[in-house]
């Protein structure tokens, strides 16, 4: 087995699961397929971007789930009861925010949205359909358990992303 081929066999495990249907062969920038700039507003988002929003909006969910457990007498008590109202929080909020808005407030905090890609492109990603409360719903199911968030394709975009013909852009 030559160096070249070596490399290549490590780094198709090393970089994770992918779901390899985007022919991204001809494209010269993730998105390109999609009708999405390069770069800028409507460009897909970084990984690391998204987990900046998720992040923020974890919290935000911490910080206001803190209150439904304000009536537990000890720090540990209240600790030990916040798991799910902050889940409750952060799943409602979630699908509310996306449905109205486009976006959660951590994404708006980072500068991403949720925008539709199942119909032709526009010029302007950000003029595209709203993503609607149903696509909103089973996409903040699919991020609760986790693993369809871990498995990205081509493009960058999650499985949950995926299922629900969407993806996170810059907005500005």
């Amino acid at each position: 087995m030559g160096q070249q081929s070596g490399r290549r066999a490590a780094g198709s495990w090393l970089s994770g699961p992918r779901v390899d249907d985007v022919a991204t062969k001809d494209n010269e920038y993730p998105g390109q397929d999609l009708g999405l700039p390069q770069s800028g507003p409507g460009a897909l988002a970084t990984g690391w971007r998204r987990v900046g929003g998720l992040l923020v909006d974890w919290l935000m969910a911490y910080a206001v789930a803190f209150f439904f457990v304000a009536g537990e007498p000890t720090i540990e008590a209240k600790i030990n009861a916040i798991a799910l109202p902050q889940l409750a929080v952060w799943f409602v909020v979630g699908v509310a925010t996306v449905t109205l808005f486009g976006f959660t407030p951590g994404q708006y905090v980072v500068g991403l949205r949720v925008i539709r890609v199942d119909f032709e492109p526009t010029e302007n990603a950000s003029m595209r359909a709203a993503v609607g409360v149903l696509r909103a719903f089973v996409r903040q199911l699919l991020i609760t358990v986790i693993v369809p968030a871990l498995i990205n394709d081509n493009n960058g975009r999650a499985l949950h992303d995926r299922v629900t013909q969407t993806a996170v852009v810059h907005s500005r």
